[in-house]
């Protein structure tokens, strides 16, 4: 069973302004795809290549893209520092990328072709091959390749948003963990290794991106349901609430880990995710009412203070 339905007040395009309603990384951006530079700086030693300057420019554009499609992603990435930030924008923008698909068409085959596009990508890349001329494919493959990024995850990352195309439930509750580890879990992970996470370290991270992708799961839940899908297992209120419990714990595992300091800036895109699975908890009436995000002010110091003291 779904979870209650949401009041029109509380449904996505009540709470975005948008027409239509989704989880708000599914509508695209209203303003044209122009490459802003002002979260990019040269060092001194790169500002006069061609090759520098081509590449910020590229790196630039993702960062536009998530900007206007992942805010939340992109506040906490402009915490990092200026080279993961260049590690970082390329991996989000194919997240982006890939989780808007499904829903930009309403035909499932066009929508199929889509995600299919993206993982001929991903396999060219790891391959070798020349890149497509893309925006988002040139740096995601420079990415990709310095850091040996593993296939099977960015593979896992876009066949799991076929689920998105269709309005079939999740089969239990053991494929819906399986689907927030393969992209939320499966995003987090990348994002470390591209910073220098080591492979002994992947446990860990993934349980942070798992903790993160329950607390995006239940911020998306009004939006799914307005589009007709049934986006949890159990409705109930006493299984939403274990469900953000598994979450919250997930996100304390991470926490109890040594974790080498490179990667802080990776899982620093889970800022708000204790905070929302928290209200969750107490409260899983408010997963339904769209009611979990802190307010602007709130986030932006709690982000703060954690880029302040290096904490995530």
């Amino acid at each position: 069973m779904g979870a209650p339905r949401p009041s029109p007040a509380s449904s996505s395009t009540a709470r975005t302004g948008r027409g239509s309603a989704g989880p708000p990384w599914a509508s695209r951006p209203t303003s044209s795809m122009r490459a802003s530079t002002r979260w990019w700086t040269p060092s001194a030693g790169s500002s006069g290549t061609a090759q520098h300057r081509w590449r910020g420019m590229s790196v630039a554009a993702c960062a536009g893209l998530v900007e206007r499609g992942d805010p939340d992603r992109f506040r906490a990435a402009m915490t990092a520092p200026v080279a993961a930030r260049e590690k970082l924008f390329p991996l989000y923008a194919f997240n982006l990328e890939v989780a808007r698909a499904p829903f930009v068409t309403k035909e499932p085959m066009i929508a199929e072709m889509r995600l299919q596009w993206w993982r001929d990508v991903v396999e060219e890349i790891v391959g070798g091959a020349p890149v497509r001329a893309h925006e988002v494919a040139a740096p995601l493959a420079q990415v990709v390749r310095e850091a040996a990024l593993p296939e099977a995850a960015l593979d896992a990352l876009v066949a799991a948003r076929r689920w998105d195309i269709y309005s079939d439930p999740f089969e239990d509750q053991a494929a819906l963990d399986a689907h927030v580890d393969a992209t939320a879990g499966g995003l987090m992970w990348l994002s470390a290794k591209a910073l220098g996470a080591g492979d002994d370290e992947e446990g860990p991270i993934r349980r942070a991106g798992f903790g993160h992708g329950v607390a995006l799961w239940l911020m998306a839940i009004p939006g799914f349901e307005e589009r007709g899908k049934r986006p949890l297992v159990d409705g109930r209120p006493e299984a939403v609430r274990e469900f953000a419990r598994r979450g919250l714990e997930a996100l304390h595992d991470a926490r109890k880990t040594r974790l080498s300091k490179a990667v802080v800036p990776a899982l620093r895109a889970a800022w708000q995710a204790e905070g929302v699975l928290k209200r969750a908890v107490a409260d899983p009436g408010r997963v339904a009412q769209g009611a979990l995000t802190p307010g602007p002010a709130a986030g932006a110091a709690a982000l703060a203070l954690r880029a302040a003291t290096g904490r995530w």
